[in-house]
């Protein structure tokens, strides 16, 4: 079958497309025969050597897919085979023809949602949906969505007010990720290509305050905002570290302030996010979430798509179709 093979630590150029034997499914695991196949930003960190990985190299990439199962390993329920699921994989292993996954990872598709939009808004929409949650939104808060056009940022704008927010600022780099988010929902965007997007989001605010800060961004721009936060019930959720560090904040930061970090990560975390995809993918079937789709490439153009991801180009999820995969 084909697969996408990386073959060490560095640049896109280290994924490459070979021929490797069809793996079959053990104990606790399905096979399917792969449709979708996302294309995540964390990917990019792992193949970048960003972070450690916690298989060893060369093996095939890939941490999630869509298709058909087509045969399961021992202790897995028969009646699955036949079924379009979203599979997940700790161990990698899903840009290929066909993927094993552990069964307790996969989420039926439901009818009317394609395989391409399951796999583009799984990941995405499913980190979105328990940060709505954990934000514990009143109805009458400012919230401000960082990243807020696309990838996580661009669920999080389009649900915000469904969850409780009265007013949604979003930051996006360039004009035509800041028009895509005023269309996903923002009341107000700021371009954060702009060192000085703080000052910005200062004379927006007018003189009021932000109750929540959705941070993807991390960084320094993370405690300039601090002064910009509701004393006593203001609150940052920090999920992501798109400037190359953690939200760049101290606990003397936060307890002067009377304001609350809340690290939206770790396994727990990570467990509330896989039970959100069901949720996800019902709400993209039914148009209440508008999926945000990018592209579609062919599988051996894995490499490519993990280039427009790097050089931040893409306005939603790469998507990657095994060849002779029509839906």
């Amino acid at each position: 079958m084909q697969a996408i093979v990386m073959t060490g630590t560095g640049g896109p150029e280290v994924l490459v497309a070979r021929e490797v034997p069809e793996p079959r499914p053990r104990v606790g695991e399905v096979l399917i025969r792969s449709a979708a196949v996302p294309v995540l930003f964390p990917e990019t960190l792992l193949r970048s050597g960003a972070f450690p990985l916690p298989v060893e190299g060369p093996l095939v990439f890939g941490t999630q897919a869509v298709g058909v199962v087509v045969e399961v390993g021992d202790g897995v329920d028969a009646g699955l085979i036949g079924q379009r699921v979203l599979v997940a994989s700790d161990s990698f292993g899903t840009y290929a023809e066909f993927v094993c996954a552990p069964a307790e990872s996969a989420v039926a598709v439901p009818e009317g949602l394609s395989s391409v939009e399951a796999a583009a808004v799984a990941m995405s929409g499913s980190v979105a949906l328990p940060l709505l949650e954990t934000a514990r939104l009143t109805g009458t808060e400012t919230v401000v969505i960082e990243v807020g056009a696309t990838g996580v940022g661009g669920y999080l704008t389009q649900l915000a007010k469904e969850f409780g927010a009265a007013r949604v600022i979003a930051t996006a780099g360039g004009t035509a990720k800041m028009r895509r988010a005023r269309e996903l929902g923002a009341d107000e965007v700021v371009d954060h290509s702009d060192a000085a997007w703080p000052q910005r989001l200062r004379e927006i605010l007018g003189g009021t305050t932000v109750d929540v800060v959705f941070d993807s961004l991390g960084g320094e721009s993370a405690s300039a905002l601090l002064d910009l936060m509701t004393p006593l019930r203001g609150r940052m959720l920090s999920y992501g570290w798109l400037s190359g560090a953690p939200a760049q904040v101290t606990a003397m930061d936060l307890i002067g302030r009377g304001l609350t970090l809340i690290g939206c990560a770790g396994p727990e975390w990570l467990a509330g996010v896989a039970r959100a995809r069901g949720a996800v993918l019902d709400r993209a079937a039914t148009g209440s979430v508008t999926v945000l789709t990018d592209r579609v490439l062919p599988l051996a153009q894995a490499s490519e798509a993990h280039r427009v991801i790097g050089e931040r180009l893409t306005m939603g999820t790469v998507v990657l179709r095994p060849d002779g995969i029509a839906e």
